[in-house]
């Protein structure tokens, strides 16, 4: 058999396994892909949703509404329940089996009600980091080849028989493309979403600019250049305007740690006892203020 047939028939198995769980998420063109991964259950990206429910369309032109079970905005994960009907779920990738580079690998779609899409590529590097909607690393991502079009993120990656072995998330430039790894701590996470908890995370309620804009700002306006993260946007009601931050603020330490981007943030803030306030050092024009953030009983899932 050559390569081509041999390639023809892992499509065709690929497809027929796994081309039913494959769903669009939206109407119309849609905002992206989901897989069934279990009865009455979708996974997708967190960045897909727009509310508490969004409509999902199956590969027969079927329509039904779905409701968010759960979402890791960070992590760009989500969770539906939807009455996936007869549909049968994806199976995993066996858990003792890890792609690796080389690996073929085939993405699937639903794209805008015109059936299934199915592109064939290549594991082209393993462990890749990229940022989710609020900022936060996600670690551990698989890199592939196979082409994607534009409604696509949400939907899977398999193997050669058509078992999961990632949800596509983020495209890199031409020809690349990143997915989170269908892992046991992927398991997990849909697990806990399907139950409604949601993880939960510290965050400032702050939007910030990296050191470099800081500095250029700091100079425009005539004042002496120092590295730290510039609060462009403070959250209404949010611990950082408690604390009295605000725009135009320049943090330069947290937890007596000096900050040069917005990942020493997150590491304080994860870092932090149950209870325990964080200290920022900011710079407000020429004076160097110490703030103490506390932090409510209700921790919000979510960024700086």
């Amino acid at each position: 058999m050559s390569y081509l047939e041999e390639l023809q028939q892992a499509a065709g198995r690929a497809a027929g396994a796994a081309g039913p769980a494959v769903v669009r998420i939206g109407r119309g063109q849609g905002r992206g892909a989901g897989v069934v991964v279990d009865q009455g259950v979708v996974v997708t990206n967190a960045h897909n949703l727009r509310g508490a429910e969004t409509t999902v369309t199956f590969v027969d032109g079927r329509r039904e509404t779905a409701t968010v079970a759960g979402v890791d905005v960070d992590g760009d994960v989500a969770v539906l329940t939807v009455d996936t009907g007869e549909v049968r779920p994806i199976a995993w990738a066996p858990a003792d089996v890890d792609p690796a580079i080389g690996s073929a690998v085939f993405a699937l779609a639903n794209h805008a009600g015109n059936g299934l899409r199915v592109g064939f590529g290549l594991v082209s590097s393993v462990g890749r980091t990229f940022r989710g909607p609020r900022g936060r690393r996600v670690s551990g991502s698989l890199e592939h080849t196979a082409p994607l079009g534009r409604g696509s993120s949400g939907g899977p990656i398999v193997d050669t028989e058509g078992r999961l072995v990632g949800i596509n998330t983020h495209r890199l430039g031409e020809g690349f493309y990143l997915a989170l790894p269908a892992d046991a701590t992927l398991r997990a996470r849909v697990d806990q979403l399907s139950r409604g908890e949601v993880p939960t995370r510290r965050r400032l309620g702050v939007g910030l600019a990296p050191a470099f804009a800081a500095r250029k700002l700091r100079r425009a306006v005539g004042l002496p250049e120092r590295d730290g993260l510039l609060v462009r946007v403070v959250e209404e009601g949010g611990p950082a305007q408690r604390a009295g931050l605000g725009e135009g603020d320049l943090i330069v330490e947290a937890g007596g740690r000096a900050v040069t981007n917005p990942d020493d943030i997150f590491d304080v803030l994860d870092a932090l006892d149950a209870d325990a306030p964080l200290a920022l050092r900011i710079v407000r024009g020429v004076d160097e203020i110490e703030v103490r953030i506390a932090f409510d009983d209700t921790t919000e899932e979510g960024s700086a």
